[in-house]
């Protein structure tokens, strides 16, 4: 029988499907015909959720829709086995692989040694981390694979453009494929070398829904959850339980206590100074803390602490005006001699602003080193557009506000800008309006 979910809510659940079950179905596919036919696995599982969105809305969403999409793959896997001559001699075996591959449960996976990772994704994304393929490329890879992230995502994830980011797989896929580089699952001594990789995979999932890169919401609360909860999982394991990675869970736990406030109930996006904090999850602070605490025990100093370090300021101050803005700006300056990025200079011109006012920001945009990496990203404006608006200086901010409107695709971000431009008397336009990228 049917699954009587609204029509119109069938886009919605192929996507949470794919960013879910994609993995699952491609690392089974792959597993089959081996690395070099990865390609062929992702279009086949791209392929079955296509065809749910093309059934689903006329015949209805089935009772499991995750059997469904099985089911669909692998008889689409099975079609090109019977039609490729060259797995003739081995159509049988395939076949027999496939159905018992597909009958089994992801949670029965059979026993794990101490120095396997259990939790199946996990495995995977070990698994895409070679230390043979460029980091940035085993990201991407990861990514879009095991994540579900379009080529869009990937790009705004890394700040690029979106045809960088399809060269950049398809380089890590032809490396695989040169150097025979076998998509197995690590374990012992191979496990340490691609942590890295790992949590660096994870960080960007919970920044895509900690703050979409596009789309009618500003937050997607399930990509968060299903970062913390991998990472926690990953925690539990001996290999992984470090300081950056109780470190990066901190930081996740301290930003999620956030997400009831960071919109209001229009779905308008609010700034950190209007949220209510009597509303913030002190059950994830509480959490996150214990987190903090934990990645204190050792002596390296990573990325995740610092920005972790800074969520704690804004999370344990009682108010905005009682923010420790010097505690947070020390920890940027730390961060920039770690990671002397134009994005994490960004920031810090904030904290820069706070502490020594609106000109000192301004300053501090104006020196950043490679700030024609950032000409496209919206929130260099918007942030310039704030600080002119502080020392009253109203056109010169909507001109910012405007640039910035014209390079977001998120709604609610589209709607603050509105509203900042109407405080500085500017009303021309709309940013639902057609709008150039330049």
């Amino acid at each position: 029988m049917p699954n009587p979910t609204a029509k119109h809510d069938v886009p919605r659940l192929t996507e949470h499907l794919f960013r879910h079950e994609a993995g699952r179905l491609v690392a089974m596919l792959t597993g089959i015909f081996g690395i070099n036919r990865l390609q062929l696995a992702e279009d086949v599982v791209q392929e079955a959720m296509a065809r749910a969105l093309q059934v689903w809305p006329y015949y209805g969403v089935p009772q499991n829709p995750t059997a469904w999409l099985m089911q669909t793959a692998r008889n689409l896997a099975l079609d090109v086995v019977r039609r490729e001559k060259s797995f003739g001699d081995k159509e049988e075996k395939i076949v027999l692989h496939m159905e018992q591959s597909t009958s089994t449960p992801d949670d029965a996976e059979g026993p794990m040694f101490e120095d396997e990772i259990k939790v199946h994704r996990l495995r995977l994304m070990f698994a895409c981390c070679h230390p043979d393929i460029p980091q940035e490329s085993q990201i991407a890879l990861a990514l879009k694979t095991l994540c579900g992230f379009t080529p869009i995502e990937i790009a705004k994830a890394f700040l690029t453009t979106e045809a960088a980011t399809a060269k950049r797989l398809t380089r890590a896929r032809q490396r695989i494929q040169e150097m025979g580089i076998p998509f197995e699952i690590p374990s012992g001594p191979d496990l340490p070398p691609r942590l890295d990789g790992v949590l660096h995979i994870l960080y960007l999932l919970f920044n895509e829904g900690y703050k979409a890169s596009s789309g009618d919401n500003l937050v997607r609360e399930e990509l968060c959850h299903e970062a913390i909860q991998l990472a926690t999982q990953l925690a539990e394991h001996s290999v992984a339980d470090q300081p950056r990675t109780h470190a990066l869970i901190a930081l996740m736990l301290l930003n999620a206590a956030r997400f009831s406030t960071r919109v209001d109930g229009d779905g308008n996006m609010l700034r950190l100074r209007d949220q209510n904090r009597a509303e913030w999850n002190r059950e994830h602070i509480a959490r996150g803390m214990l987190h903090l605490s934990k990645a204190s025990m050792g002596e390296a100093l990573s990325e995740y602490h610092l920005q972790a370090g800074i969520a704690a300021c804004h999370t344990m101050a009682p108010s905005y005006d009682a923010t420790d803005w010097r505690s947070i700006l020390s920890l940027y300056d730390r961060w920039m001699e770690l990671t002397p990025s134009p994005v994490v200079a960004l920031n810090r011109a904030v904290a820069v602003a706070q502490v020594e006012g609106a000109k000192a920001g301004i300053a501090a945009v104006e020196s950043m080193r490679h700030r024609d990496h950032l000409e496209s990203y919206h929130l260099v404006y918007a942030v310039l557009g704030d600080f002119e608006s502080q020392l009253g200086n109203k056109r010169a901010a909507a001109i910012h506000f405007r640039k910035a409107l014209r390079l977001t695709d998120v709604t609610s971000e589209q709607s603050f800008l509105e509203g900042r431009l109407r405080e500085c008397g500017d009303t021309g336009g709309s940013a639902h309006a057609p709008r150039s990228r330049g």
